[in-house]
């Protein structure tokens, strides 16, 4: 007897699933095998020393065509290496430019979320959205979350749900929407966020291994991730309205228990409704006291030529500005509602909103002694140099080093899921390779961010891939991996392509990346 094409198609459905399963075995296995990325950096950092040590003695050496000099590896285990690598480790820390960045910020954005003006916003944008639009709502609050950092997940993926489940659609797919936006559009961003001053650091590191004086500003890349939020938004709502609300449609979910330890409340009461209006002003005047000092033309928020360039008071100290605009706001949100009562509630609500952070602080102790000692053993520069050679013989054109490094970032986000641990590892080779080839260290910070945060929606090894199954979990608890992948990669297929599409229209047109920021780099 004949199958039917019913049958047929049955029976290539468990074949791809089956296919798609083993390679996530295979992934989840791979990824598990890494150490912590603590024990990681650590590791790196000691096998950094080892291979000083051949190439010193090998000669290994290269000319840096940026300086027409001789560029030498520096034994780490020479008497002289070692007693700079212990006096200097606590300057490694120290200095560390993302640390010190990162902090400032956190401690406004801490208040800010806290006091509940964060999540007050992103609920507020979703709560009585038009059914017609919810997945774009959804979608676009998802990008935007990133201001909450870690925290966006835990708020965005009930959300979804609930928003979905408000407007008669499957909450199933509510919660999907909302993590895949958060996830994939993590870098997509209306704000500078605490992200955006560790890969500004990080990549402010690396391009000082060609350039010295190099600095990659915190909004390095905040055009471009502006306009990337309404792009991400755009994919996963058209992916979504074209696919998966099919799929979902075929899903039959449990039958609603009693159960709301997931659920958050949607709508926003008349006490955080005139706090959100108290704050919306509090940000007009902030905006304004910042446009009157800047409007001088000695201001000292200007730099020595009148303008606001990377050495303008303005760019150089964002940091410092955004965290206080944060602290500001969400204080004054505090006292409008009442989770402000005293003034001791503020350093309470700073060392609370702290703590998620600790674990990225003593990441970045090993990574400080990593980046150290590889940027003193000098492989970094001749690695680099080596590999813009390598790319220079073979006459490519930037377009296929950039499409290369892409791929390659997209693959590494797969098994290494911290942003800014993945970015520790790629950014001292890929950033001064590029220099080398005039890419800007901003252009490669932008292409890293498409790569990383599409892929790592789909990735078992990310914390918040456990997070959203058991999310989804409540509305069918049978529901399994393959239940989140079967979603997940068709959106982080589409959010790959059409922001990996936005990047190169971007870069071919030479539109800055960011105030200040530049597209190519010119060595001279």
């Amino acid at each position: 007897m004949s199958s039917t094409p019913a049958a047929d198609e049955k029976k290539r459905g468990k074949s791809e699933l089956n296919w798609l399963m083993r390679l996530l075995v295979i992934i989840e296995k791979a990824g598990n095998k890494l150490p912590h990325p603590f024990w990681l950096f650590l590791s790196l950092a000691v096998i950094v020393m080892i291979l000083s040590a051949i190439f010193s003695a090998s000669g290994l050496s290269a000319v840096n065509p940026a300086t027409d000099e001789k560029v030498t590896v520096t034994n780490l285990f020479a008497t002289d290496s070692l007693r700079e690598i212990v006096a200097g480790a606590t300057n490694n820390f120290v200095t560390f430019p993302p640390l010190g960045l990162v902090l400032i910020v956190l401690i406004g954005v801490a208040v800010a979320e806290q006091s509940g003006l964060i999540p007050a916003m992103l609920r507020g944008t979703i709560a009585g959205a038009s059914p017609k639009w919810i997945t774009f709502i959804v979608a676009l609050a998802g990008t935007a979350s990133s201001i909450a950092s870690d925290a966006s997940y835990m708020i965005m993926i009930p959300l979804g749900g609930l928003a979905f489940k408000a407007v008669g659609r499957n909450p199933l797919l509510g919660c999907l929407v909302a993590y895949a936006a958060t996830s994939g559009g993590y870098s997509a961003a209306p704000m500078v966020n605490s992200l955006d001053t560790i890969l500004g650091g990080l990549s402010t590191s690396a391009a000082q291994i060609i350039d010295a004086d190099y600095t990659v500003s915190p909004v390095a890349n905040f055009y471009f991730n502006f306009v990337s939020m309404f792009v991400v938004a755009a994919a996963v709502t058209l992916v979504t309205e074209l696919l998966l609300s099919k799929r979902a449609d075929q899903i039959e979910l449990d039958e609603e228990t009693e159960d709301d330890s997931f659920d958050v409340k949607m709508e926003l009461d008349g006490n955080e409704k005139r706090g959100m209006v108290i704050a919306v002003i509090s940000i007009i005047v902030c905006a304004g006291v910042l446009f009157a000092l800047a409007w001088p033309a000695g201001s000292f928020l200007r730099d020595e030529a009148g303008g606001f360039g990377p050495e303008s008071g303005l760019m150089a100290g964002i940091a410092a500005i955004i965290g206080f605009g944060f602290f500001i706001v969400g204080i004054v949100y505090g006292y409008a509602t009442g989770s402000i009562k005293r003034t001791a509630d503020i350093p309470e609500m700073m060392s609370k909103g702290l703590l998620p952070f600790v674990p990225v602080i003593v990441l970045f102790f090993a990574a400080s002694q990593f980046l150290a000692l590889f940027k003193m053993s000098n492989l970094g520069e001749i690695l680099a140099i080596k590999g813009a050679e390598i790319f220079g013989a073979l006459n490519t054109g930037p377009f296929i080093i950039l499409l290369g490094g892409w791929l390659l970032v997209a693959v590494g986000a797969l098994f290494l899921t911290s942003g800014s641990g993945l970015w520790t590892l790629m950014a001292p080779v890929l950033v001064p390779m590029f220099m080398l080839l005039s890419i800007a260290p901003e252009t490669t910070q932008a292409l890293y961010r498409i790569g990383d945060s599409t892929t790592n929606i789909i990735s078992p090894m990310s914390p918040y891939f456990v997070v959203v199954l058991g999310f989804v979990q409540r509305y069918k608890k049978d529901a399994g991996i393959g239940t989140v992948l079967s979603f997940t990669i068709p959106l982080s297929f589409a959010m790959f392509i059409l922001w990996g599409l936005l990047f190169f229209i971007w870069w071919a047109t030479g539109i800055p990346w960011g105030p200040g920021a530049a597209t190519h780099y010119h060595m001279g």
